[in-house]
This record gives structure tokens, C-alpha cells and sequence, in this order.
């Protein structure tokens, strides 16, 4: 399962991802699409660690969380609508 992170500050919000390097044995973090999180999350194969910078306060959202966490969070983009 992927696991996706929100970050979100005073100013803007956006949505990295953590790549392992096994020949150098370092994580690399990169900035990826919200369209890119969203085909996931619908398909049910990842899960969005919401960060926010200024409390350091941290939410676990998968497919599983309610549907008004999940558009609190994420947007109402991310709401399957097949439930």
C-alpha cells in the first residue's frame, strides 16, 4: 500500500511521496500531484498521512476513515462515490 503525505501550512498545502534509494540506502522525498494521489485513493491502494506545519499535529486517512474526514482533509475530489 502507498503511503502518501499532506502537508499543510499557513500558506499552501501539497502532497509528497518518500522514495527509498537501495544502492545509497537514503530516502528521497518528492513533491507528487494531487491527481496523482486521488487515482490512488479511489482505486483503495493507499493511504494520506495529513501533516500540519504548524501544530505538528499528524491524521491517518485511508479508505476506511468516514466520509466527512475524508472531505475535511482531502476535498470532496477524494469521496468515492461508489460506496
Amino acid at each position: 500500500m502507498n503511503r502518501y503525505t499532506k502537508i499543510i501550512n499557513m500558506m499552501e498545502s501539497y502532497y509528497t511521496k518518500d522514495y527509498e534509494k537501495h544502492k545509497k540506502g537514503i530516502t528521497k522525498v518528492r513533491e507528487v500531484r494531487e491527481e496523482t494521489v486521488r487515482k490512488f485513493f479511489l482505486q483503495g491502494d493507499c493511504e494520506v498521512l495529513v501533516v500540519f506545519e504548524d501544530t505538528g499535529k499528524e491524521i491517518l486517512i485511508d479508505d476506511f476513515s468516514s466520509d466527512e474526514d475524508i472531505k475535511k482533509y482531502l476535498g470532496a475530489k477524494f469521496i468515492n462515490k461508489k460506496r
